[in-house]
């Protein structure tokens, strides 16, 4: 059986190669929600400049998805930050997510279909990364225990080979990472869903 691949341990490395180097280099963070960007973003930024992506069309509805917005922006307005935080702005289209996962409507949550829903985002937030030449691009999902490092960041990888940016190899699970999540979530008080975004898995919750 092939053993997983310890992401934790590769973005240590990753660190204090910069650390070594006296820089702090920029990352574009996709994000996906308040409570998941929480611990991401107060262990990151002591060692990036991040700008937030907030880019989901798969979240449903609308209502929801601006709710999960603002929730954000409130948390990124009210969290002290070693280095600076910005978020990049953008619209909302959820005819890209249904055209990408057209086909998938009734596969189980997790599978084929979730995986799509990650290139798409990825590829998105890559895209952008190497518009405004960030020098990493990543993602907060790995955060979850309900989505999968291993496929994100084997996509993440790909994506790094096609844009020719450097993705930011991760599993922010690690280290009670989720557990600090909840923790944050209720220092700021923030709004947490009961469903990962999209219409079916809102059926399925």
């Amino acid at each position: 059986m092939k053993n997983k691949t310890n992401y934790q341990i590769q973005l240590d490395a990753l660190i204090e190669v910069n650390k070594l180097r006296g820089i702090t280099p920029s990352l574009f963070l996709h994000v996906c929600c308040a409570p998941c960007s929480s611990y991401v973003l107060e262990y990151l930024s002591r060692y990036f400049k991040i700008t937030v992506f907030f880019f989901n069309p798969n979240i449903y509805p609308f209502e929801e998805y601006k709710k999960r917005k603002t929730e954000l922006t409130r948390l990124i307005a009210s969290m002290p930050f070693e280095n600076p935080v910005k978020i990049e702005d953008c619209d909302y289209n959820s005819d890209v997510f249904f055209d990408k996962v057209k086909g998938l409507e009734h596969c189980a949550e997790g599978g084929e279909r979730c995986f799509l829903c990650y290139e798409l985002r990825l590829r998105a937030t890559a895209a952008k990364a190497k518009e405004i030449k960030s020098d990493y691009f990543a993602s907060t999902l790995s955060i979850s225990p309900l989505k999968n490092a291993e496929k994100l960041n084997e996509i993440g990888t790909a994506l790094e080979e096609e844009y020719g940016i450097r993705w930011l190899p991760n599993d922010f699970k690690k280290r009670e990472g989720y557990k600090r999540s909840i923790e944050l979530s209720k220092q700021y008080s923030l709004y947490r869903q009961d469903y990962c975004g999209c219409v079916f898995s809102q059926r399925q919750g």
